[in-house]
């Protein structure tokens, strides 16, 4: 089965505006024009035209899909986290460089940014350029710490997973403490980016590419969260790393509460009034110049998915919604600080009234648009354009060219038509949900989407 992502923006869900920030729009007016995918059952991305608007189906969205297998059948099992981290602590202690097996491979970040490479493609005048994480073996990860202010040691590690097939585990350490590596891993054209920078510069239709990003969200989420739990939250004990990594616990005897990765839901809903065919996109005042999105909120304690999209839509916009339709998820480890991951939960939301009355705190406005008006929307977004911007920054960056570029700045007028409005990449679950209803197809009264 084929999902449709999407992307949320709303004032309680800071994560759709994160998404949506990636490129600082100038002024200037922007041709918007969706350059086509090529369709192959073997890519995450496939895609049907509808006139001059395009769809992009997906296996996963972006930040899920991930290759690395979390847990074996059985702890035994030398890719497991309990046999991999006895492992480790072993090597640790011999101090030696040799492989070992399975073979421990180590992702550092620094600030919350992966370390990564890039190389080009040689076919082709110039080469596209692509990125790929800066993976390090025990051995190359303990001689860059070695003089540094990080200790390496077993708590420092934080278990990601295996692939038995090429008998690798993963690891991911925050090395944001230790000075000097930034300069000693540009010597080797490696460097440390935003992941939000890594998200756009990611070829969607890449599987491998999209495994990564996969990979590199998942170990930020668990690094964040290490960061944000070092002490109990009820007695204020420090906590200590247990199951290499992937759990914690106080280290208070009288308290010894276990603490588990953070995970914040968040519902991302479209509402659509069915009787006149629209739907209701919402701005915030941080949102870039005429980007407008789906509405999104967080989840109350004691509250459906579905009470929270109804709940949401009438505190922010005033409308009563009484059908909701699951539509798909996806990961956001790249929300506001001090929330590890965020889960966004994406409906269908169908409006029982129409009178908008916005909730200025929360939004900037809110409004009705056609679905003629929607599909113009999506036909004024290069995406494919960011795509290969933003792959072009991060092979600078890698290569120690000046960091100061603005995205925005590779954006050329064709048309000279002033788009009124353009919705979030295919990056995100609301650039999906809006697409796939602004292409769905009618038959015999009833709507289909493409999921």
């Amino acid at each position: 089965m084929f999902f449709l992502l999407s992307l949320s923006s709303t004032s309680a869900a800071g994560a759709a505006i994160a998404a949506s920030n990636f490129i600082s729009l100038s002024k200037k007016s922007l041709s918007l024009h969706y350059l086509s995918l090529i369709k192959t059952a073997r890519k995450p991305y496939s895609c049907s035209q509808f006139s001059t608007t395009m769809s992009i189906n997906l296996n996963s969205h972006a930040f899920a899909g991930n290759p690395i297998r979390l847990k074996t059948p059985k702890s035994s099992d030398p890719f497991s986290p309990t046999s991999a981290f006895q492992t480790l602590k072993t090597l640790l202690l011999s101090h030696t460089h040799e492989p070992s097996s399975p073979d421990f491979k180590v992702l550092p970040f620094r600030k919350g940014r992966p370390l990564v490479g890039s190389v080009c493609d040689a076919s082709g005048s110039g080469g596209k350029p692509s990125w790929h994480l800066g993976w390090l073996s025990l051995g190359e990860c303990r001689a860059f710490l070695e003089n540094s202010e990080v200790n390496l040691n077993e708590d420092s590690l934080v278990y990601l997973g295996f692939t038995a097939e090429d008998d690798d585990v993963y690891w991911a350490i925050d090395v944001s403490e230790a000075t000097g590596l930034v300069s000693e891993f540009g010597a080797r054209q490696f460097c440390f980016v935003e992941l939000r920078t890594l998200m756009v510069a990611t070829d969607w239709i890449d599987a491998k590419a999209m495994g990564e990003l996969a990979v590199a969200g998942h170990a930020r989420a668990l690094l964040e969260w290490h960061t944000s739990s070092r002490f109990c939250g009820y007695c204020g004990a420090k906590t200590v790393p247990m199951d290499a990594g992937r759990r914690k616990s106080c280290s208070n005897e009288l308290c010894k509460r276990r603490v588990y990765p953070r995970v914040d839901p968040v519902v991302i809903m479209l509402v659509i009034d069915k009787e006149n065919d629209r739907a209701l996109l919402s701005r915030q005042s941080r949102f870039v110049p005429r980007m407008w999105s789906c509405l999104a909120g967080f989840i109350e304690p004691g509250e459906s998915l579905e009470e929270a999209v109804r709940r949401e839509t009438w505190e922010e916009a005033g409308i009563e919604v009484g059908e909701v339709v699951y539509h798909s998820s996806q990961p956001w480890p790249v929300g506001p600080s001090g929330i590890p991951c965020q889960l966004m939960v994406g409906f269908f939301a169908y409006a029982k009234s129409l009178e908008i009355n916005v909730d200025k705190e929360e939004l900037e406005d809110a409004k009705w648009h056609s679905r003629e008006d929607v599909k113009k929307a999506l036909t004024f977004a290069e995406y494919k354009k960011a795509q290969r911007t933003a792959a072009d920054r991060v092979d600078q960056i890698c290569k120690g060219v000046e960091k100061g570029q603005n995205l925005s700045a590779d954006f050329s007028v064709e048309s000279g038509e002033l788009a009124s409005m353009f919705i979030p990449g295919p990056f995100a679950i609301a650039h999906h949900l809006i697409s796939s209803w602004a292409n769905q197809v009618v038959v015999n009264g009833a709507e289909t989407h493409s999921f």
